[in-house]
């Protein structure tokens, strides 16, 4: 299994929270986790940024826990950083921005980040 660097859009400290479910269970299959939330410093000790303008280097997959308006407000950081992949998890389908990834050449889904690491399909 290859190793990825994985950014969570919409990163949380809480743990009854499914981003920060995914934060640990990506980290738990050997994944880098890039948290961006622009108001945490850290997660369990991992430095988190504010934006994904703040990303350095290639991000293989994004996966996205924040409302489709916040993602949608996001696009120009989003084809920037440029992500293998982009995940858009329960609550945050967007038909739009869909339209405009794929566009750019940029492959999306609609998927559970948890339902893919735990059935292997991530």
């Amino acid at each position: 299994m290859k190793h990825q660097r994985v950014a969570i859009l919409g990163a949380s400290n809480h743990p009854e929270r499914y981003a920060h479910m995914a934060f640990r269970l990506l980290r738990e299959h050997g994944h880098e986790v890039l948290p961006v939330h622009p108001a945490l410093e850290d997660i369990d000790g991992v430095r988190v940024v504010r934006s994904l303008a703040e990303l350095a280097g290639p991000v293989d997959t994004l996966t996205l826990y924040v409302r489709p308006e916040i993602a949608e407000g996001a696009l120009p950081q989003i084809l920037a950083l440029r992500p293998g992949l982009v995940i858009f998890n329960p609550g945050t389908e967007s038909p739009s921005l869909r339209e405009l990834l794929s566009r750019e050449g940029i492959s999306s889904v609609e998927a559970c980040t948890l339902v893919l690491l735990r059935t292997g399909q991530f």
